[in-house]
């Protein structure tokens, strides 16, 4: 068999294995925003974006450019072996180019706009399944009377938030927990938003007559950049039994 037969095999299978790895990276996608779609609860949905977007897109992304790449590939049909693996090599090459920058764009810009819409998600009015009403959101210091030792004991050290919303008119309550932080928070040297908490030292442990006090140690992802703060812990309340919604 010649080069020119092997070309126009590769060209016909070629065609329908690029043609394949689109449609999953379509279908990645459908099925993250159907899913998504398919969550009417504000936090199941902010849970869903937190957890999966990104690496979401990142997947469509990488089947996509392997399709394209593969499908380029195709265009030819006919040209001596090296030049069909010069071409080959130079797909290869600008593929990882185009996948190093779409993987930056969602490690370091694409967070800015998750961020935003699980800020609103997060804070969107809850309804009363009594009333069918807003319910409304209580403060840091309202919420402790709905949480129990060991939920304040978890917003004490920041590696939990809890969310406490009630409905004024039944009394009916519904606690929602999230992460301590959403997404990293934006960093001083390079101002991208890539400063994680990377280890966490309670220096005084909090009792219910004093304040403890906790020492949090961040690094950038993104340029290395490095502090650390300390921060107050509250003193331990006693509080009332509740349930979760």
């Amino acid at each position: 068999m010649n080069t020119y037969l092997y070309l126009e095999t590769w060209n016909k299978w070629g065609r329908i294995i690029s043609y394949a790895l689109a449609g999953i990276a379509v279908a990645i996608l459908l099925y993250h925003f159907l899913s998504l779609l398919s969550k009417r609860d504000y936090k199941k949905r902010y849970d869903f974006i937190n957890r999966h977007e990104i690496n979401n897109l990142w997947y469509a992304s990488v089947f996509l450019l392997f399709a394209i790449g593969i499908y380029i590939n195709t265009l030819v049909p006919e040209g001596e072996l090296i030049w069909v693996l010069v071409r080959l090599f130079v797909t290869i090459m600008m593929g990882l180019i185009v996948g190093v920058i779409i993987s930056n764009i969602l490690k370091f810009y694409y967070p800015f706009y998750v961020e935003k819409r699980l800020k609103k998600l997060r804070y969107t009015p809850r309804i009363s399944p009594k009333t069918g009403k807003p319910m409304k959101l209580l403060s840091e210091d309202e919420e402790d009377v709905y949480l129990d030792e060991g939920m304040q004991a978890e917003e004490n050290v920041f590696s939990v938030d809890y969310d406490v919303w009630i409905d004024e008119e039944t009394g009916f309550t519904k606690i929602e927990k999230y992460a301590g932080h959403l997404i990293a928070q934006q960093c001083p040297e390079c101002n991208y938003q890539t400063l994680k908490v990377v280890k966490e030292e309670i220096l005084e442990s909090p009792t219910e007559e004093e304040e403890g006090e906790l020492m949090k140690f961040y690094k950038c992802d993104y340029c290395g950049y490095k502090e650390r703060k300390a921060f107050r812990i509250a003193k331990i309340k006693k509080s009332t039994e509740t349930s979760m919604a």
